[in-house]
Order: structure tokens, then C-alpha cells, then sequence
């Protein structure tokens, strides 16, 4: 549903774990009542969300520099779930919260039915890095975790409170001008070259650096007017060039269909492109900061306001979800007001963080320019 935001428990998921250790030794930085988090689960669950190519192609280097003001951020944000994750483990024990294999079954038969066949799903998340076992872990967590909200409060939205809110927010409903298109990505981003290159060659130079970037961005560059070229004599192997090479892989798998999307959804040169284009026509080769694009455009719709019932059932799920969600917040204050943690190790501290973040911020001019203003201490 346009702009509307469906709050879903893919969401809640982020605080579920799969335990912390109870046994005591050097590498233990924080004691969450009688639960202890060692630095080694530190170190995994910053990894796992530091590991992405965004961040790369972003520039930010959380690897190798752990202190910089991005990563402190990430540092504060990881320690702050793992407290959360053992009072929200440490309940669920206490409540008898389980998953049963039937419930974890029709959970996965409902995810996969979204996406056609099984094979399908299986090798969607295969080319975004993800195991069969990891994606029914997570879905068993999720599952576990509505469970959980389920025994605190039931939720229940009727249609009336939808149509309320349908009414009250018109503006919710209202959809631009879009287009449907298909594209074929070359990776190529100078920042996320220069980070590789740095690694792999301790005693480059400066101008040898600047050269080998230029030489491979022109090699991307040429890679991708090649495809462009190819697809363009024959419109109709699009779907099959994207899979074999498209290095957006979640779109690739479907041939390199995004979809429909409004202008203001995708980065300029993109958007610009994609909205110039007739349908079944083919761009040239479009720049963004993710790389090389070839776009096709497959279909357009114009302007219009969704009908209630169509945005009904949306509705109801984005109001429950929003209900759900303030009430696994309160229980989390609840159950932080309630615990005894405590820092075993100051580095971990949220306020020490907290501080290196706001000495980082004063040394970058910049950082602070982009949000307005110095950042602010909390109180933890």
C-alpha cells in the first residue's frame, strides 16, 4: 500500500536470539540479571549487521575502523539489542513461550507460497547469502516472538477503526504517476574499490590507487555497454541477460523486475531514465552510486487514491502491527526498569559509548552540518 508502512513481525523479529551464555570468563562484557553476553556474541551480532555491501558502497569501513562515528553508532545499537534480546529470552522461559513444528511448517508454507515454488524461494535467498536453516531459524524466532506479544495483550482491529483511519488519512492512499521496469546492474562503486584495493595492497600509492580505480570503473563501465548493447538487438532475452548477470540479486532472479515504483522511490538518474522511457524500450547505460543500470521499461499506470476495501485489509495489519509493537516496547522498559545489568566491561557502557560518539561527532564538522546539530548524550 503506498507510503502506508506495514509494521510486521519481521520487524519485532530483531530482538529474538538464539541465547546468551551463562558461563563467566575474561571475554564477558555485560550481565543482564543472571544471563551473561560475552564479547565473542558482541562480535557476531555486530558482524552480521556490519557485513553489507550498502555500507561499502557508502564508504563506511566498519572493519578497520572501529571508531568511527558510524561504527560507534552501530556499537551503541548492537549492544542496546543483545540487553535487549536476554530480558525478552529470559521471559519467554519464564512464560513457556514455544514453537511447535506444525505451527513452524504452515509459517514456511505460507512464506513460499509468496514466491511461486519452493526452488524458487530457495534460490532467492540463496543469492542474497541466506541458508535454508538460517531462514527457518529466523522464521521460528519470529513466530516465537508473536507468541510472546499474544500472551501479554490481544490485539484485535475492527472496520470501523479501519475506515477511520482510512478517512483520516487520505493523503496515505494517494499514489503518483509509475512505472513498471527491469534492469541489469554492473556493480561499480570508486569508494568500495578503493576500500578493496587498500586491503589487498598495503604499499599502493596514491596515484597507483587513483589509476586502478579509474582502469576498473572503465572496465565495469565498458562490461556494461557491452549487455546494453546485446539487449538492446534483442529486447526480448532481457529477462535472461538479467538473470545470468544482473548483480542486483534480488531482482535478478525475476529477470530483473523491480516492479512498479513512483519517481521519487528510486535515486535520480535512475528515476530519470526509467520515466523517459516508452514501455518495452531500452535505456543507454544510466550512473547511479550502486554502479551501471541497463533499464527497460515494461508497463506505466497513472496517478489514482486506493478504495478502502482495497486498502482494508493493509489497514488492519498496519494498525495491529502499530498496537503490537507499543506494546513489546512498554514490556521491554518494563523488564529494563525491573532487571540489574551491569557493565562488566566499560568499553560496552552505553553512556561511555555514547560519549566517544558525541567527541567523534565535534572533530566532524560535516557529520554535524548533516544533522543539524552536536549529538546529544542520553542518559541510559
Amino acid at each position: 500500500m503506498n507510503k502506508l508502512k506495514i509494521a510486521t513481525f519481521a520487524i519485532l523479529a530483531m530482538f529474538i536470539f538464539s541465547g546468551c551464555s551463562l558461563k563467566k570468563n575474561d571475554n564477558d562484557i555485560i550481565k543482564i540479571n543472571d544471563t551473561v553476553i560475552t564479547k565473542k556474541e558482541y562480535q557476531k551480532a555486530y558482524d552480521s549487521v556490519t557485513t553489507n555491501n550498502m555500507f561499502a558502497q557508502m564508504g563506511i569501513d566498519f572493519k578497520n575502523d572501529t571508531n568511527n562515528i558510524f561504527a560507534l553508532m552501530m556499537k551503541e545499537k548492537v549492544v542496546s539489542e543483545l540487553i535487549v534480546k536476554a530480558l525478552l529470552t529470559e521471559e519467554m522461559t519464564k512464560r513457556n513461550i514455544k514453537v511447535t513444528k506444525e505451527e513452524l511448517e504452515n509459517a514456511e508454507k505460507e512464506v513460499i507460497s509468496k514466491f511461486g515454488s519452493k526452488e524458487q524461494f530457495l534460490q532467492l535467498i540463496k543469492l542474497n547469502g541466506v541458508t535454508y536453516d538460517k531462514f527457518k531459524q529466523d522464521l521460528e524466532e519470529e513466530i516465537k516472538m508473536k507468541k510472546f506479544v499474544d500472551s501479554i495483550a490481544m490485539v484485535s482491529i475492527g472496520e470501523s477503526e479501519a475506515k477511520k483511519y482510512y478517512d483520516d488519512n487520505q493523503d496515505k492512499f494517494k499514489y503518483p504517476q509509475r512505472v513498471r521496469a527491469s534492469h541489469i546492474l554492473i556493480a561499480a562503486n570508486p569508494e568500495q574499490i578503493r576500500l578493496k584495493l587498500k586491503e589487498e595492497r598495503k604499499d599502493i600509492t596514491d596515484n597507483e590507487l587513483f589509476a586502478e580505480i579509474s582502469k576498473q570503473m572503465d572496465e565495469l563501465k565498458a562490461k556494461a555497454e557491452k549487455i546494453q548493447n546485446q539487449v538492446k538487438k534483442a529486447p526480448s532475452t532481457f529477462a535472461k541477460v538479467a538473470k545470468e548477470n544482473s548483480q542486483d540479486t534480488g531482482s535478478a532472479i525475476r529477470g530483473g523486475d523491480l516492479g512498479f515504483f513512483a519517481k521519487d522511490e528510486m535515486v535520480e538518474p535512475f528515476a530519470n531514465a526509467a520515466f523517459n522511457l516508452q514501455p518495452n524500450t531500452i535505456s543507454e547505460v544510466v550512473k547511479t552510486p550502486y554502479g551501471y543500470h541497463i533499464i527497460m521499461v515494461t508497463d506505466r499506470s497513472e496517478a489514482g487514491t486506493l478504495s478502502f476495501e482495497q486498502s482494508k485489509k493493509d489497514i488492519i495489519n498496519y494498525l495491529e502491527g502499530q498496537d503490537k509493537v507499543d506494546i513489546l516496547k512498554n514490556k521491554v522498559e518494563a523488564l529494563r526498569k525491573e532487571a540489574k545489568i551491569e557493565y562488566l566491561n566499560e568499553d560496552f557502557n552505553p553512556e561511555n559509548i555514547q560519549k566517544q560518539i558525541h567527541e567523534a561527532a565535534k572533530e566532524n564538522p560535516e557529520f554535524q552540518q548533516a544533522f543539524g546539530q552536536p549529538v546529544a548524550i542520553e542518559n541510559k
